[in-house]
């Protein structure tokens, strides 16, 4: 199967403004997140998706690929799309945020397993268990609740399941994405859904249609870049690595 990986990269940022180009050890952060996806061995292209000369520039010069996007996007899945229109050849398209610079290329492989033995399968995605109490109340958190067969029931910003016995586990869900690339393109013609505007969660429009997700679990923990005390943290974790 033929895997195109997708990183799609804005410039503008509510909270860190040129987000995609902070520094992390004289590297851009979206440099940093190509060089790491690109490392996957189930991926067979990788490419950056941007609405700005300056990110496509940085990427280019640092080797890698990347593509202009419309401007005009009202989501993340829309810029995704196009990017998928102009590769017929492939068949999956994996979204690795352009904020994770700690992405596990090992992850970006296990996403892609979970379609091996599911050819009816059209969407993935990852969770991970979280287990302090204000991270799990914090809205900003995504949670995800599972069938016993790892298909998603429902993803929310509130706490999930409501915890009126000790001992469940509350999980995070992790913003990796896989489609079937057909699906994607259908996805993103979807009309917004009840749901997907109440909790502004886009991958609650698969559900509310009648569309399976798969979540796989990980054990590896992320710090995403939405602030500058994040971006201080992960320069200080590549510091620790050797720039790694």
């Amino acid at each position: 199967m033929k895997v195109l990986c997708v990183i799609p990269a804005r410039y503008a940022s509510t909270r860190l403004p040129g987000k995609p180009l902070k520094d992390i050890c004289g590297k851009p952060m979206v440099v940093r997140v190509y060089e790491r996806a690109a490392r996957a061995s189930r991926v067979t292209d990788t490419i950056v998706a941007t609405d700005d000369e300056r990110i496509y520039t940085a990427v280019r010069q640092a080797g890698g690929k990347a593509m202009m996007t419309k401007k005009d996007h009202p989501t993340g899945t829309d810029r995704l799309a196009e990017v998928a229109a102009a590769h017929p050849e492939a068949e999956l398209i994996i979204n690795v945020q352009g904020d994770e610079p700690l992405i596990e290329p090992k992850l970006i492989d296990d996403l892609a397993a979970a379609f091996d033995d599911d050819p009816e399968l059209q969407m993935a995605t990852v969770k991970t268990e979280i287990t302090d109490p204000e991270e799990q109340k914090n809205p900003n958190n995504v949670k995800v609740v599972t069938d016993r067969n790892g298909y998603a029931l429902y993803f929310s910003r509130s706490l999930m399941p409501f915890p009126r016995h000790e001992g469940t586990p509350v999980y995070k869900h992790i913003g990796i994405y896989a489609y079937k690339r057909d699906f994607l393109l259908q996805y993103a013609e979807m009309a917004e859904t009840p749901l997907e505007h109440a909790e502004s969660l886009e991958q609650l429009r698969a559900l509310e249609n009648g569309y399976r997700i798969r979540v796989i679990e990980t054990p590896y923990r992320f710090v995403g870049v939405d602030t500058a005390e994040d971006l201080e943290k992960v320069r200080a974790i590549y510091s620790e690595e050797g720039n790694q």
